[in-house]
Order: structure tokens, then sequence, then C-alpha cells
């Protein structure tokens, strides 16, 4: 378990996109306001970044379900699973039925009945000071080996 404030979440987004490639997948376990979006939004704007892209804004999907973000040959398709209560309605989003290369960075997906072969787990926690977190990183797959000692 790391702890870190919310002003190095970039520290935290740059280390996983040194390891990702266009088929990933990110999950990213949290309660309500410990990270996730915040960590996406991180993510999202270094890809920009490293590819001279501008910056644009990136909000939670909560109310959308989903928001794509193509960042020249990068495709990113940010969900949010929050408001989601059947499984009939995940499966209609077509998460994984989309062939083309994507990066997935999935909000809540402990409402997905599925595991995704490489994929890398991130649960965030509160602290009690409040720009204060935890986080627990797993990796599966190529993201087994995955380790970040410090932020």
């Amino acid at each position: 378990m790391l702890k870190y404030n919310l002003s190095q979440i970039d520290d935290l987004s740059k280390k996983v996109l040194l390891s990702i490639s266009e088929t990933d997948c990110i999950y990213l376990f949290g309660e309500l306001g410990s990270g996730k979006t915040t960590f996406a939004r991180s993510l999202i704007h270094q890809l920009q970044e490293i590819n001279n892209v501008p910056k644009t804004e990136v909000l939670s999907p909560t109310f959308n379900l989903l928001h794509e973000y193509e960042i020249k040959s990068n495709k990113i398709m940010h969900y949010d699973l929050y408001r989601l209560e059947k499984n009939k309605d995940i499966e209609q989003l077509g998460i994984f039925q989309d062939s083309s290369n994507a990066i997935k960075i999935i909000e809540w997906p402990e409402k997905i009945n599925r595991e995704v072969k490489n994929r890398l787990e991130i649960t965030f926690y509160h602290e009690d000071v409040s720009d204060k977190r935890k986080i627990k990183l797993q990796g599966f797959g190529k993201w087994s080996d995955f380790k970040i000692d410090e932020i």
C-alpha cells in the first residue's frame, strides 16, 4: 500500500503510462471521491502531453457512462459504471466487444463479470487528511510484475 498526496497523482500516472499499451485495461476501485477520476484525468493529460496534443477537459463519465479520447494513434475509452445496476445494462455497453485497440479505463469495475488478462487494478483509499490517499496496485497478465515502490 502506497501513501501519496493528490498533488502527486501525475507522478503515479506517468509511471503507469510507461508500461501501458493500446489493448490494456485499468480497473479503478475505490469509494466516491477517492481519486479514480483524478487519476484517469492525469493519465489522459499525460498521454496528450507526450503526443503534443492540447489537453482537453476530462470529466467523470458518471452520467454519460463513457467518454472517448482520440490522442493521435491512441484511443482511450473511459467508463464509469457507478449508476448501472443490472448486468444486462453493462453488457449493452459492449466494453469488451469492441475489436479496435483501445486503452480501457473502468471506474467501478466490480460490477463487471469479466476479467481481462492484461489489466492493472488500482484501489484508492481515503486517508484522515483531505488531500492524502493510499493506493493498492495489483497487476495481471503483462502487469503481474508491475510495481511502484514510491510516488
